[in-house]
C-alpha cells in the first residue's frame, strides 16, 4: 500500500489520482501509525517549507518519515516533498528532516521569472532528457544525490536518489506520459 502524507497542503488527490490511473492502491493520511506500517511513501508538495515543517512536527510524523525513511522503505518526495528532505531552507526558519546535506536556495529574481513555472527539461546524467512540469521559487542545489538536473537561472537537482529515496522537484503527477513512468516506476518497486 502506498501512503501519501497529508500535512495539512499539497496537491494530494492529484497524486492519488495519478496512482489510481496506473492500478496502485494509495490512501491519504496523517496518522503515525499508517506511517508505520506503508509499503511505500509519497510526500506530496504545495506551499512554504516552513509551514510544512511546523505542520509535520504538530502531526508528529517527523520522526515516523526519518525512522521510515532510515528503515529503507521506498520514498517518493515531490516538489516541497523534496526540499522538506534538506536540512533546511531560505523558505521559513524551521529545520527539514535533513536526510540530504543541503540548504535549499530562493531563486534570484533579477535573473528571471519566480516563480520557475511551467515545462522545462531535465536531464539525467547527460545520456537522456525529458520534459516535466514545474512550479517552484526555490531548489535544491545539485548534490552527491543529484540524478536529473534542470536550469533555470541556475543548474538545480531536479532529481535525487539516495537509496531507497527518489525525489522529484517537478510534479510527476501533472507532467503526462514521463511524469506517469516515474509514478509507475516507484509503484512497482518491491
Amino acid at each position: 500500500m502506498i501512503v501519501i502524507v497529508d500535512y495539512g497542503m499539497g496537491n494530494l488527490e492529484s497524486v492519488k489520482n495519478a496512482a489510481s490511473f496506473l492500478g496502485k492502491k494509495a490512501v491519504i493520511t496523517s496518522s503515525p501509525k499508517d506511517l508505520s506500517t506503508a509499503g511505500k511513501i509519497i510526500f506530496p508538495g504545495v506551499g512554504h517549507f516552513g509551514k510544512a515543517v511546523a505542520e509535520l512536527k504538530k502531526r508528529n510524523l517527523i520522526e515516523i518519515l526519518k525512522k521510515r525513511i532510515n528503515q529503507g522503505v521506498p520514498f517518493l518526495g515531490i516538489c516541497l516533498g523534496m526540499q522538506v528532505l534538506a536540512k533546511s531552507s531560505q523558505e521559513g526558519l524551521e529545520q527539514g528532516l535533513g536526510v540530504i546535506d543541503t540548504v535549499v536556495e530562493k531563486f534570484c529574481s533579477k535573473e528571471g521569472i519566480v516563480p520557475h513555472m511551467g515545462w522545462n527539461k531535465v536531464d539525467y546524467n547527460n545520456t537522456e532528457s525529458a520534459f516535466y512540469y514545474f512550479i517552484h521559487s526555490f531548489y535544491l542545489p545539485i548534490t552527491d544525490y543529484t540524478v536529473g538536473f534542470t536550469n533555470y537561472i541556475t543548474n538545480f537537482s531536479a532529481v535525487i536518489k539516495k537509496n531507497n529515496l527518489l525525489a522529484t522537484q517537478f510534479h510527476p503527477e501533472k507532467s503526462g506520459v514521463d511524469g506517469l513512468k516515474i509514478l509507475k516506476e516507484f509503484g512497482d518497486l518491491v
